[in-house]
């Protein structure tokens, strides 16, 4: 049986979303076979390129391995090649070094800057539309800086530490947001003043931000001119050179680095396909995304390439959730055809806009309704970003994603303005490691021996202990109506102590109880997990012997991560069940402590985690490739 061949072109936001859901769609159809094209072997997070260029994160933090996102999914085959031409007739993808034919073809391959023309642009002017631009816009930043730094010249200086952003909108008012962040730690690591960095943002139109609301836009716009820097509106760059850029009314600014971000057009390599375009070189698509004209030959189009009019002279957007949306539907709208089932009209679901001016500040509009900014602008928009890892199940990438925005950002540059990406030497924490399971081996020794003596092993496992045939814990439903329960309350009757409460032991005091009798739900529980006296035994041995290997592990540095949020837990329970006491409830604030990788130094994670990851990994993900198979 011949094999229905689907090939995906480009891996972005649209081709990945699209051959995900491809790939989970059709997992059963053993006749289906998937092929996902693309240049890199990567997908590039197009909406955090300015953090690559402001040198907030590296390169890697928003470069996601195909490989680790579709690793799982055998019914997708990856290739890193250039596409150059489509055989329509044929129904043939033709790459640098292959061919590929299909019967259904989803062509993502995104836009490219538009500089209508500009004079200069492509020569002196930097953009920001690929990890190579982010990478090359850094580094010229950079090198800028440290040659303005021992410049003599004041007027050459002072164009040389002025940066231009030539384009209001996302892209423009977020790379202006992270040099507003880069501009203290540049100027530190150059000995130069911050206030010698300059900041302009140029705009052809009389307002910025127009895909947001005038309120919000008039919120980013305050907090731009609070932060020096200077917005020059109605004003259309005619020409840019390599030491100036020449405006409308024929004024110039000197400056060495014009970025411009000041339009998006349709990826230019589809202009080889010959298939009709709308504005802005991009391929037209009914209302299915199917190109117009090759509707029989199952072609579709998605993301920034899709010229779909989803109102009169209004098409699709090219952000993110359009991106998806596109994707998703004509991978539907495939599925469909496959099956014989009825396609789907495409109708976009934006549900709002956000942007962020630098790591700490942001403006956001949700649902129509909900106006964020400042942190909580931030905060929703890390959410987003978490949410497409979520959606595209890479819980690989949104660990790593929180990693880099969070833990692992210098110069206080995250939504946290640094406290959460303090480095500290966890050599410093291993007295207290060693401590700490050393607390918690004396605990379980104690359950161990009971009233025998510790130098005589031969005492151990008898009164007392946790290992003998009387229950310990303090359950109702455990405690017999017998002699022993008698006399524990006829004790019980005896002369009553007061507890007090507090954090260390007092002499002479009773310490008191986290909580005296456990809670009505809790104790459901309990009594579900242990119903009676045979089950508790079991327990109190099993969970001796528990304690003693996660307090050997702690000494030793093994597994620490783990093995402290494991006490939390016990802790946890042990409170609940009416068996701990306040004045040992600092276990909790020191296993948190303790999870900061205090393993990593005199212990064992130091060997152990890497060779589990580098295992787990290779089993999961295969051998790792610089190059896909063609």
């Amino acid at each position: 049986m011949s094999k229905t061949r689907i090939v995906v072109v480009g891996a972005g936001y649209a081709g990945v979303f699209g051959t995900k859901h491809l790939s989970k769609k059709l997992k059963k159809h053993e006749d289906v076979e998937i092929t996902l094209i693309d240049r890199h072997t990567y997908q590039t997070m197009m909406t955090e390129l300015h953090e690559v260029a402001g040198g907030r994160v590296e390169p890697e933090a928003i470069q996601y391995d195909l490989q680790r996102l579709f690793s799982r999914r055998k019914n997708v085959k990856l290739v890193t090649d250039n596409v150059t031409n489509i055989d329509k007739d044929n129904k043939v993808v033709i790459t640098e070094h292959g061919e590929y034919p299909f019967d259904y073809l989803m062509l993502g391959m995104g836009g490219e800057p538009n500089d209508f023309g500009t004079p200069g642009v492509k020569e002196h002017g930097f953009t920001l539309w690929s990890m190579e631009d982010a990478i090359r816009l850094r580094h010229h930043i950079e090198n800028t800086v440290a040659k303005a730094a021992v410049e003599p010249d004041e007027q050459v200086r002072r164009s040389m530490l002025t940066f231009v952003v030539c384009g209001s909108g996302f892209t423009g008012i977020e790379m202006v947001g992270e040099l507003i962040d880069m501009r203290e730690p540049i100027a530190k690591k150059h000995k130069i003043s911050p206030d010698e960095i300059t900041l302009k943002v140029v705009e052809a139109a009389p307002t910025i931000l127009n895909m947001l609301d005038r309120n919000d836009a008039a919120i980013a716009e305050r907090f731009l001119n609070k932060k020096e820097v200077e917005i020059i509106k109605s004003s259309p760059i005619v020409e840019v050179g390599a030491t100036d850029i020449t405006l409308k009314d024929g004024s110039k600014i000197p400056t060495h680095t014009l970025i411009w971000t000041a339009g998006v057009q349709g990826n230019s390599d589809a202009k080889e396909f010959d298939m009709e375009t709308g504005r802005a070189n991009r391929l037209v698509a009914n209302e299915y995304l199917q190109a117009k004209g090759y509707e029989d030959k199952g072609i579709y189009v998605v993301g920034d390439l899709v010229y779909y009019e989803e109102f009169e002279n209004t098409p699709t957007p090219q952000i993110v959730q359009a991106a998806e949306g596109t994707g998703q539907y004509a991978a539907t709208n495939i599925v469909a055809e496959i099956n014989g089932t009825e396609k789907k009209a495409y109708k976009g679901n934006y549900q709002g806009f956000m942007v962020s001016i630098g790591s700490k500040y942001g403006v956001a509009c949700l649902f129509e309704k909900i106006h964020l900014s400042g942190f909580l602008a931030i905060i929703m928009k890390h959410i987003v970003n978490l949410k497409y890892f979520f959606d595209i199940r890479s819980g690989y990438y949104m660990f790593q994603y929180m990693m880099h925005e969070f833990f692992r950002v210098e110069n206080e540059r995250n939504v946290t303005r640094g406290h959460s990406s303090r480095n500290s030497n966890v050599l410093w924490s291993v007295p207290l490691r060693v401590f700490y399971g050393l607390v918690w081996l004396v605990e379980a020794m104690k359950k161990v021996v009971g009233n025998g003596d510790y130098l005589k092993p031969a005492t151990w496992f008898k009164e007392g202990s946790w290992f003998t045939d009387q229950v310990a814990f303090p359950f109702p439903w455990l405690q017999a109506a017998d002699a022993t329960s008698g006399a524990s309350e006829a004790a019980a009757g005896g002369a009553e102590t007061v507890a007090h409460f507090g954090l260390s032991y007092a002499y002479g005091e009773e310490p008191m109880l986290v909580f005296d009798h456990m809670p009505k739900w809790f104790a459901s529980l309990m009594e579900f997990m242990v119903p009676n006296r045979e089950v508790a035994l079991f327990f109190q041995k099993f969970m001796t012997i528990f304690e003693i290997l996660i307090a050997l592990a702690i000494i030793v540095g093994l597994f620490t991560w783990l093995a402290n949020a494991t006490t939390i837990a016990l802790v946890a329970a042990f409170c609940l069940s009416g068996m701990f006491y306040w004045v040992n409830i600092w276990f909790i604030p020191v296993a948190f402590a303790l999870m900061n990788g205090s393993g990593r130094a005199l212990g064992l994670d130091k060997w152990v985690v890497p060779w589990l990851q580098r295992t787990l990994g290779k089993w999961w993900y295969g051998e790792t490739k610089s190059l896909y198979g063609h």
